[in-house]
């Protein structure tokens, strides 16, 4: 019977195999990230442990400087899954209160969203920092949706439109070649 035949088959996944260093991978890797906002790097390291708290996905520096992580994520129309940076955008301190406030909240997904600078730089999409972005919270334990609204700019119409498998693969591409040349 061949009812079930595409079980046999399978939708396996692609693999991914690197043209940096040749590792292949059971699959495209389609999820990259920072762990700190750009702004972090801009005190010195000395400075740091007394200048910056760090906690979780928030961090403040010099207690005027107030950044949360969020996820922008990039449809891929020929594919099952996304392009997904984790990102830092800086916000004002009311908006750093209110996500305080509503960290364990489970009806903080009906909050308004809100505005905020990038404060990371996106691989591959040129000059993202401090473009403008709005942030809307999800469910408790996950990181906002941000939204590029920066006008024209690559990351906002990706992010609207949508980009094909082959564009993230070369995506993909040029970010490992470049974290192994950091190596």
């Amino acid at each position: 019977m061949k009812l079930f035949s595409f079980l046999k088959k399978g939708k396996s996944k692609p693999s991914y195999k690197c043209s940096c260093c040749g590792e292949t991978y059971d699959e495209l890797p389609l999820c990259f990230g920072s762990e700190y906002p750009d702004y972090y790097f801009s005190v010195p390291p000395d400075e740091r442990e007394q200048r910056i708290e760090l906690k979780e996905s928030l961090c403040v520096v010099d207690k005027q400087h107030f950044f949360h992580r969020g996820r922008i994520t990039i449809p891929i129309i020929d594919h099952t899954e996304n392009l997904v940076f984790n990102v830092w955008i800086s916000i004002s301190e009311d908006n750093f209160g209110k996500r305080i406030d509503l960290w364990e909240d489970p009806s903080r997904i009906n909050a308004e969203p809100y505005f905020g600078w990038l404060q990371t730089i996106v691989p591959t999409y040129g000059d993202t920092l401090n473009i403008k972005t709005i942030a809307k919270e999800q469910e408790v334990g996950i990181i906002p949706a941000i939204k590029s609204i920066e006008e024209e700019h690559l990351l906002t119409i990706d992010q609207e439109k949508g980009i094909t498998y082959k564009r993230a693969t070369e995506i993909v591409d040029r970010i490992l070649r470049e974290q192994h040349n950091e190596k």
